[in-house]
């Protein structure tokens, strides 16, 4: 097993050395030597995968890096692009970038530690100058995204404005390839096999890659194709999440949380154990829920906010939502593309539901291809007077949410007719129908009557 696992890391050297991503030079006077480590992981078809993962945290702001933000695409838009591809029958092939970040160059002048295990007999003391990006140093993520943006460009691809990690390519003809593409994982879709195979190709001439063929895994979901059925789920991230909390053998419950059960704020000194153990839980559960797991939106939500200074009553709640995953382990969203069913949301919001603020709590969803692909629960930034302004509210959140979605296939080049949003409080429904100005609606902040802007 040892030896298993020095191969991998000696893979991973094999490829930095390969990418020239680092000179060795004598230790410099004067400047600061950012450390690293080694990071583990087993793929899902069994690779053993060693990464050299720079510590960023080390470096000086100003000094060793200046931007760093690095855009990546939204779960909602892999959700909405699989259900296009179900409901217009598109291909879609997947592929993986073999350390991707190692493409961007580095304008600053940085210089690391050599890796733990592997120093160079008689030049211990020699370090490495960074030439590309590693992982783990601050600006790595926005290198790797220069570099992408400029390959794409180069292949003809436009970025959407709507959101910058989704890539359109229009061909003479008419036709088109979507490309995802979220740092080393991507997905190259389009109704033209041929045409899809041609720019998968090209890609594959600049970026060392993999070629996954027929997509089946993006993002920790499996994703299966069955005619025109796609269907997504994270039952093997799942798992292991059930097996690192220790609940894999767990009674199943059959709710997320008990029945009406009410959150208090603790009030005792924070346990650092165990605000530790409910971050690692709660974190993972977020990730569940993020992806294809909807279900447990609310419990994930409300507990969530009490992550700075857990009580073990928090604790055991976030084990107790472990217990109710042992039983719908296999749980899925299915998009039926045979449906025809376009894009409808839904909104409701819960007057003065938090005990401890007495705001309320939002929630919307919206559906494409008869499954969800967006959903979104939290509490409201202000208090709500009335269940009337609280809906009104979780309309106005919504909207914005739809008009982005709009957008992004209007960018598409689907122009589609207005969205409806199904709602049930008639008070919000007129007040976003009508400009009216009442005593008790004054004080609504500004910028929740959006919605009268956008609505038909």
């Amino acid at each position: 097993m040892l030896e298993e696992w020095r191969a991998a890391c000696e893979r991973e050297l094999e490829a930095l050395e390969c990418r020239k991503v680092y000179d060795l030079t004598p230790r410099p006077k004067g400047h600061k030597v950012i450390k690293n480590r080694w990071v583990f992981d087993v793929k899902g078809d069994g690779r053993k995968r060693a990464c050299l993962v720079a510590k960023g945290f080390g470096q000086v702001e100003g000094l060793d890096y200046d931007q760093v933000f690095s855009p990546v695409v939204h779960f909602e838009t892999v959700r909405l692009i699989l259900a296009m591809a179900a409901l217009e029958g598109w291909v879609a092939h997947g592929l993986n970038v073999r350390n991707a970040y190692l493409y961007g160059e580095l304008d600053e002048e940085i210089y690391m530690e050599q890796p733990e295990g592997f120093r160079i007999p008689g030049k211990e003391d020699f370090v490495l100058r960074l030439r590309r990006a590693l992982y783990g140093s601050k600006q790595a993520g926005l290198a790797w995204w220069r570099a992408l943006k400029q390959s794409m460009e180069e292949l003809g691809f436009t970025s959407l404005t709507s959101d910058a990690g989704v890539f359109i390519y229009r061909s003479k003809d008419g036709s088109f390839v979507i490309a995802i593409v979220y740092v080393d994982d991507a997905i190259f879709c389009g109704p033209s096999i041929p045409l899809v195979q041609k720019i998968k190709e090209a890609f594959m001439k600049r970026w060392e890659t993999r070629d996954l063929g027929e997509i089946t895994e993006f993002l920790r979901m499996r994703i299966i194709r069955v005619g025109r059925l796609v269907h997504i789920d994270q039952t093997a991230y799942l798992q292991l999440v059930l097996q690192r909390c220790g609940m894999q053998n767990a009674k199943a419950a059959i709710t997320p949380l008990p029945a009406r059960y009410v959150p208090i704020k603790s009030e005792e000194a924070a346990n650092p154990e165990r605000r530790s153990r409910f971050q690692t839980v709660i974190g993972s559960l977020l990730y569940l829920m993020l992806g294809t797991r909807p279900d447990i939106a609310f419990a994930v939500t409300k507990l969530a906010q009490h992550a700075a200074n857990p009580s073990k009553d928090y604790l055991d709640k976030a084990l107790y939502i472990c217990c109710y995953l042992v039983g719908t382990q296999h749980y899925r969203l299915s998009y039926d593309g045979a449906s025809g069913q376009g894009l409808s949301a839904c909104t409701d919001s819960d007057w003065a539901s938090d005990n401890n603020t007495q705001c309320s709590q939002s929630g919307y969803f919206v559906k494409l291809a008869g499954k969800l692909i967006l959903w979104t629960l939290r509490v409201q930034k202000t208090i709500a007077l009335s269940s009337t302004e609280a809906e009104y509210m979780a309309l106005s959140d919504c909207s914005r949410q739809v008009v982005w979605m709009h957008t992004l296939l209007g960018e598409l080049d689907y122009h589609l007719k207005p969205i409806p949003i199904c709602g049930d409080n008639q008070g919000s429904i007129f007040i976003a129908s009508n400009p009216v100005t009442e005593k008790h609606l004054k004080h609504i902040d500004i910028r929740y009557h959006y919605i009268r802007e956008v609505i038909s």
